[in-house]
């Protein structure tokens, strides 16, 4: 089969790539890893022309072409390896308008690898605003390459684009043949034993594999070994070398600049970004305004969400109520209503809340804000031995741990890496809001205090009280993980723009889409083992409980109803759930849980959401009585063998504290072994934060009792 005409995609962070990759495939995305790595590898396909059809793959974000990072070194291999399954037939360099100088540079090192090159210039209406003027025919003479403005979120230019890549498979548009810089010249002709010895096609390829074959995984143990002995014979002074080629290419391009590219003014024009970032980024205010925005955030999450959930909450159980009704007695009706659907209903009604989660976090990616949430908190971050780039992936921990840890890779510092993904699971992710918004809303009254949600109120803190243990847990780990490493946080801060609202409503659509596909499938196993274990118990016990209630109704035939009920709680206490339970209360029972909770905790650590459904299922086994109550009215009148409420506000907020801080995830323990390569870290997260989470539960429960 003919390999695909092939194209990728590369650029510094925040130029547009991703935008352009998106613009390009549309919806013919897939998402895996690249051979070898844990780093995400995004692939598309994408029609240029009725008779061509290219592969494209977006590669990892970088800003010149020495890597410093897991994902800039995927990068490069792709680049590098001349038999690498992903190698480029044509590589589209994505170039901020507005910051040309230095994507240039990127820009220049990509020519010289003697691969077609096509340049997206990006940013140009940013550029404008800067009172910046590029004279683009005059930019593609001087660099040698095709050079085609775009504004792919407006797709602006893509058919300009499509025409010069089809020219150029088609070998219609002829590139520069010599290099941007000699690279022959500056390190000397040796260079083509390499260039042979590794099958590239340029000499300054060759370079690369001489400054970094230690680090490249694709070379084999005969081209290494010969590699060393040349660079030792020749007297290679990597780092001398390097800063010559550098100091070479921004002379170069210097008088590229100086050609095309002029400003309208002499000084650069303040632009709006920039003065809305003198409000937003001043230490007090900026402060002030972001814990707005979560605070905005969090009451909404109640506010906006509650009559949704309402109708959703109400909708299944007339549904279970209806089929309780019209449906034959017997063991599939009982499965049916009191395993799958009340499992399902118990998840289903947060769907609103998580929806509005992410429409929120997609609205701050999207204007610019999240990136400011980093330059503000790199400050804290470093107190607690991070830095700001550590925020990125525990923002991203409110939304899934898993992609958070993976987000962690773009940490330069082992060290800051390793305490990030130790650290992010603290953060109260989306599959923790059922359990906050069903706890909270059975111990903590719908009371506003001003314009204030009390319940809202609470929820924030929760959050909060997950970020501060994750700082207090990184400053203990800086003093135990040691390292000579120094970081320094870059970031190039994107210009605030309007949300694209079309990409925030598809945003919100697939996350509730993925929330229903994957926790469903967990939730509709679990809900039917967890009815089956709940419904089956040892024989003998279970006969002793239905001969009992059965001689107590011929004896009170007036409380048959209420004989019932009882007979379904007795049943359910003598199952195999309710054995599983009442072992582990002991366990658990000085936090203030029963066995049922107890049931719950150890099935929600296959993922936390779980917890509802399972107490769904429990209490819907339990009281089959009443199938037209809802979940929520069955806990608040969970009551135990004293006749105390199960449901108190030391129980409630005992059991909150413990989701916060519990590991209660087996896909985050699976994410963190695959980044750190060793179950070691997993099993050292996991009893940290029990620990916490456990001693944290008990204190708040024998205070508030």
């Amino acid at each position: 089969m003919q390999r695909p005409y092939t194209i990728a995609l590369v650029g510094n962070p925040n130029s547009g790539k991703s935008s352009l990759f998106n613009a390009l495939t549309g919806l013919h995305q897939s998402v895996g890893n690249f051979p070898g790595v844990t780093v995400d590898k995004k692939t598309g396909t994408a029609r240029i022309t009725d008779t061509l059809a290219v592969h494209v793959i977006d590669l990892p974000g970088t800003y010149s072409l020495y890597p410093k990072s897991a994902d800039e070194q995927v990068t490069y291999e792709v680049l590098l390896n001349a038999k690498s399954e992903d190698k480029p037939d044509l590589i589209i360099v994505i170039a901020d308008a507005a910051n040309l100088k230095r994507n240039l540079l990127f820009c220049s090192q990509i020519m010289d690898l003697q691969t077609p090159v096509v340049v997206a210039l990006t940013m140009m209406d940013i550029a404008q605003k800067k009172g910046i003027v590029i004279d683009v025919d005059e930019l593609q003479r001087m660099m040698g390459v095709p050079i085609v403005p775009i504004n792919p979120r407006k797709n602006k230019g893509l058919p300009q684009l499509k025409r010069t890549i089809a020219e150029v498979q088609q070998k219609n548009y002829k590139s520069i043949a010599s290099e941007f810089i000699d690279t022959t010249q500056l390190v000397g002709s040796w260079l083509e034993e390499i260039k042979t010895l590794c099958e590239l096609q340029s000499s300054y390829g060759a370079l690369h594999i001489a400054c970094n074959y230690q680090e490249l995984r694709y070379l084999n143990a005969a081209q290494r070994i010969r590699i060393a002995a040349l660079l030792d014979e020749m007297k290679f002074q990597k780092s001398k070398v390097q800063a010559e080629e550098i100091m070479q290419r921004y002379r170069k391009i210097g008088k590229v600049m100086q050609l095309c590219v002029k400003e309208e003014t002499p000084q650069q024009r303040l632009m709006r970004s920039e003065r809305i970032d003198k409000i937003l980024l001043q230490p007090i205010w900026g402060n002030l305004i972001l814990l707005t925005v979560l605070f905005l955030l969090f009451q909404s999450i109640f506010w906006l969400a509650k009559y949704p959930m309402d109708w959703v909450e109400h909708g299944f159980s007339y549904v279970s109520n209806w089929l309780n009704i019209h449906l034959p007695a017997g063991f599939l009706k009982d499965m049916f209503i009191n395993g799958l659907l009340a499992g399902i209903s118990g998840i289903a009604v947060f769907i609103p809340q998580i929806m509005i989660l992410f429409g929120f976090i997609t609205i701050l990616e999207d204007t610019g804000y999240m990136a400011r949430i980093s330059f503000l908190t790199d400050r804290l971050m470093r107190s607690v031995g991070l830095n700001g780039r550590s925020v990125m992936p525990l923002i991203s921990g409110m939304a899934c741990a898993v992609p958070a840890i993976m987000a962690a890779r773009t940490i330069q510092n082992r060290k800051e890496r390793l305490i990030t993904i130790m650290v992010t699971p603290l953060m109260s992710c989306s599959a923790r809001l059922p359990v906050y918004t069903i706890l909270i809303g059975l111990v903590i009254p719908s009371r506003h205090l001003g314009i204030f949600n009390l319940q809202g109120l609470v929820l924030m803190g929760l959050y909060l009280l997950g970020f501060v243990m994750a700082l207090v847990v990184s400053k203990v780990m800086s003093f135990i993980i040691k390292a000579k490493e120094r970081t320094y946080f870059l970031m190039e801060l994107p210009v605030y723009r309007a949300p694209r609202w079309k990409n925030v409503g598809i945003t919100m659509i697939e996350k509730a889409k993925i929330f229903v596909r994957d926790a469903g499938k967990v939730i509709m196993v679990i809900s039917l083992l967890l009815w089956g274990l709940a419904t089956f118990g040892l024989p003998s016990r279970m006969h002793q409980v239905d001969a009992r209630y059965a001689a107590l109704e011929q004896q009170h035939p007036g409380q048959k109803k209420a004989l019932e009920s009882a007979r379904a709680t007795a049943r359910l206490e003598h199952s195999f759930a309710g054995m599983m339970g009442h072992a582990f209360e002991p366990v658990i029972r000085p936090l203030g849980f029963d066995w049922k909770i107890g049931i719950a905790l150890i099935t929600s650590f296959a993922a936390r959401e779980v917890f509802v459904g399972t107490m769904a299922t429990l209490y819907s086994v339990g009281d089959a009585a009443a199938p037209q109550e809802t979940l929520h009215e069955k806990m608040a009148a969970a009551r135990r063998e004293d006749g105390t409420p199960v449901y108190t506000l030391a129980t409630g907020l005992s059991l909150l504290i413990f989701y916060v801080f519990a590991m209660q995830c087996m896909s985050t323990l699976a994410i963190v072994k695959r980044e750190t390569g060793s179950w070691k870290y997993s099993a050292i997260q996991f009893v940290y934060m029990f620990c916490i989470a456990y001693l944290s539960s008990l204190v708040v429960y024998q205070l508030f009792k």
